[in-house]
């Protein structure tokens, strides 16, 4: 089982801190799950201008394919403007609107304020649903006030972190199951 944590912005490090909390913690808990992270900030994006997934070079390739490769997801972003950030937007316009289908994805959002805590509900929900994701029904969001020295310091919210990783495993391991079954009633 294969798990991608995207951490969704090319500034700041409060949403890669929150993605690898949840990949640290999968590691530790699962050793036979293989995490891996990837920071946009890590990687020079072409903007989609339509083309086939397929014909991307470079990094934009590589972050397709490694996704493309996965069996579950975190997705992380922070919200800029009420908004995700048009980097992550960018990322989910690069991909096959098909990518997430029948794959687990669990979100969590990095916030300066708790108003900003349905953004995932209105705004990257809905997209990922149209790309065919099964959602973890909870999500995270995680207030500035939570970090401090590059460090999340609230044990609620890193417990909460941790159920999000359990969960998107789970669900995966579950999914997974499922569709071996269903794979093997059709072979009669």
């Amino acid at each position: 089982m294969k798990i991608i944590g995207i951490s969704g912005s090319i500034v700041g490090t409060k949403t890669r801190i929150a993605v690898e909390a949840v990949l640290d913690k999968l590691k530790a808990q699962h050793t036979n799950i293989e995490v891996e992270l990837i920071n946009l900030g890590d990687y020079q994006l072409v903007f989609s201008d339509g083309r086939d997934y397929r014909d991307y070079t470079g990094d934009t390739k590589t972050v397709i394919d490694k996704i493309m490769s996965a069996d579950a997801y975190i997705i992380g972003t922070p919200i800029f403007q009420a908004s995700i950030p048009g980097t992550l937007k960018n990322l989910l316009d690069l991909l096959p609107n098909t990518v997430f289908k029948n794959k687990i994805v669990g979100m969590l959002a990095t916030g300066g304020t708790a108003r900003h805590y349905l953004v995932l509900e209105q705004q990257l929900k809905p997209i990922l649903s149209y790309m065919g994701a099964m959602l973890v029904p909870k999500y995270v969001f995680v207030e500035e006030k939570c970090f401090q020295n590059k460090a999340i310091i609230d044990d609620e919210v890193l417990l909460r972190l941790a159920k999000l990783g359990n969960d998107t495993l789970h669900m995966a391991a579950a999914l997974k199951e499922i569709m071996k079954t269903q794979e093997s009633a059709h072979l009669y």
